[in-house]
C-alpha cells in the first residue's frame, strides 16, 4: 500500500487551503485529499454570505483577530491572482440607541487594537451614504468585501491537483489508526496509510477527533443560519453592508443586510438550535445529531445561560414578521413581501463541558495527527492563515520524522 506523506480530511475551504500550502512549502509531497461528498466546499464553505471580513469584532491578541486580518488581505492577493472578482463595499455597524452607540464606541476602540481602520459616522453622515438606513450613529469599515467562497475553495482544490494531489470525492471516513510510523484512514470498502493526518472536518469535527481516540472536552452543537432574499426590484437598496451592533454577550453578531458578489442582497442570519447537523431543509432532523448534543452537559448550561436569546430566535424563525422587526430596526422600509427564501448554513459551534462557547480557533494534536476542532466565523476569511499555521505545524514533524 502507497504511504502518502498527508492525508487531509474534509474538502471545505480550510483543508484545500492546507493542502496547497502544504505543496507551496514542500513541492512533490505526496497528499491525499478525502472528502465525503460528492464535491468540495458542500457545507459551511458554500452556505455562508460571502464576506471578507476585517477583523473589527474579535479579542485583541486571540487567533481569531491575527487570522482574520491576515485573512483578508491574502484572500484578495489570492483572488486578484486568479481572476476571482472581489468588491470592496465596506461595512456600516449601525448603533440604533444610546445603548449601542456605547457599544460602538467600545469596538471602535476594539478595532484600533486589531489594527483595523474604522470611522465613526453621525446619522447625519449615515443618511448621506446609506439613505434607506436609519440609526443614530455607525462604524464605517472601508475593507470589508464580498467573494464567492465556494469558487476560492474550487482554486485551492484545482491548484492542489496540478501540484499532484489526490483528491477522493464521496469518501466517508470510518475509522482512523494511529501507529508509530504511519496512519490509516479507512471508508468500509478502502483504507489509505500516510505519515500524517490532518481533520478539517467541521461539523463532523469532534466525531472524527473521538474516531481517531483523542479524548476531547467538546462537543459541536449545529446552529442553523436562516436567510432571506430581497426581490431584485430592491438591488440598489443599500451599497454598504449593513450590520447591528452585535450583542456582545453572544457569539453571533445579528441580522444584517449583506450585499453578495452575484447581485443579490441577503438578509439575516438568525441562529437558531439545529436538529441536524447537515440539515438545510427547515424541519430537518436526525435523532443522532440531537441525542450527541443532549446527553452532553455543556449543551444544558447553554441552554440556560441563553434561554431567552434562543426562544427569541426560534420564534423568529417561525414569525416572519419577528425576523423582519430586527432588520426594520435599521431599514424600515423593509416590507413582509420584500423577505423571500433564501439560502440557510450551519453553524459548527465547540462546547465546552462547563457551557463555554468556543469563540476562538481550537486545535488537538498527536505525534502523526491534527485536528481543527473548532474554525469559527470568519474561517473562511482566515483559511490561508489558518492553512499556513497547520503547514508548518506538520512540515516541522515531516522534517523531524
Amino acid at each position: 500500500m502507497m504511504i502518502y506523506d498527508f492525508a487531509i480530511v474534509g474538502g471545505g475551504i480550510v483543508g484545500l487551503a492546507a493542502a496547497r500550502e502544504i505543496l507551496r512549502a514542500r513541492p512533490g509531497a505526496t497528499i491525499i485529499i478525502l472528502e465525503k461528498e460528492s464535491a468540495v466546499a458542500r457545507h459551511q464553505t458554500g452556505h455562508n454570505s460571502g464576506v471578507i471580513h476585517a477583523g473589527i469584532y474579535y479579542a485583541p491578541g486571540s487567533l481569531k483577530a491575527r487570522f482574520c486580518r491576515e485573512g483578508a488581505a491574502a484572500t484578495k492577493a489570492f483572488c486578484a491572482e486568479q481572476g476571482i472578482k472581489v468588491e470592496n463595499c465596506g461595512k456600516l455597524l449601525v448603533a440604533t440607541n444610546d445603548r449601542e452607540l456605547a457599544q460602538m464606541e467600545a469596538l471602535f476602540e476594539r478595532a484600533k487594537q486589531n489594527g483595523i481602520a474604522a470611522e465613526r459616522i453621525d446619522a447625519a453622515g449615515l443618511r448621506r451614504l446609506e439613505p434607506n438606513i436609519t440609526g443614530t450613529g455607525a462604524l464605517r469599515v472601508a475593507s470589508t468585501a464580498i467573494v464567492d467562497y465556494k469558487l476560492v475553495a474550487a482554486a485551492f482544490a484545482q491548484i492542489a491537483a496540478e501540484k499532484g494531489a489526490n483528491l477522493q470525492l464521496g469518501t466517508e471516513i470510518v475509522a482512523i489508526r494511529e501507529d508509530p510510523d504511519a496512519i490509516e484512514v479507512s471508508t468500509v470498502h478502502q483504507t489509505w496509510r500516510a505519515r500524517f493526518l490532518i481533520v478539517c472536518a467541521g461539523l463532523q469535527s469532534d466525531r472524527l477527533a473521538k474516531l481517531a481516540g483523542l479524548k476531547i472536552d467538546h462537543r459541536i452543537v449545529p446552529f442553523r443560519g436562516e436567510f432571506y432574499t430581497l426581490p431584485q426590484s430592491r438591488t440598489g437598496l443599500i451599497t454598504h453592508l449593513i450590520y447591528p451592533i452585535p450583542d456582545p454577550s453572544l457569539p453571533f453578531v445579528g441580522i444584517h443586510l449583506t450585499r453578495t458578489i452575484d447581485g443579490r442582497i441577503i438578509v439575516g442570519p438568525n441562529a437558531v438550535l439545529g436538529f441536524a447537523r447537515e440539515g438545510y431543509k427547515k424541519l430537518s432532523f436526525r435523532p443522532q445529531d440531537v441525542i450527541d448534543y443532549l446527553a452532553f452537559p455543556g449543551f444544558w448550561q447553554v441552554a440556560r445561560t441563553h434561554f431567552a436569546s434562543g426562544v427569541e430566535e426560534m420564534r423568529n424563525s417561525f414569525w416572519k414578521r419577528g425576523y423582519l422587526a430586527q432588520c426594520r430596526k435599521y431599514c424600515p422600509g423593509l416590507s413582509l413581501a420584500d423577505l423571500q427564501p433564501g439560502l440557510t448554513g450551519i453553524r459548527a459551534q465547540a462546547v465546552l463541558r462547563d457551557g463555554t462557547l468556543v469563540h476562538d480557533f481550537l486545535f488537538a494534536e498527536t505525534a502523526r495527527m491534527l485536528h481543527v476542532c473548532n474554525a469559527p466565523s470568519p474561517a473562511a476569511t482566515s483559511a490561508i492563515p489558518i492553512a499556513r499555521m497547520i503547514a508548518e505545524k506538520v512540515l516541522t514533524r515531516f522534517e523531524r520524522d
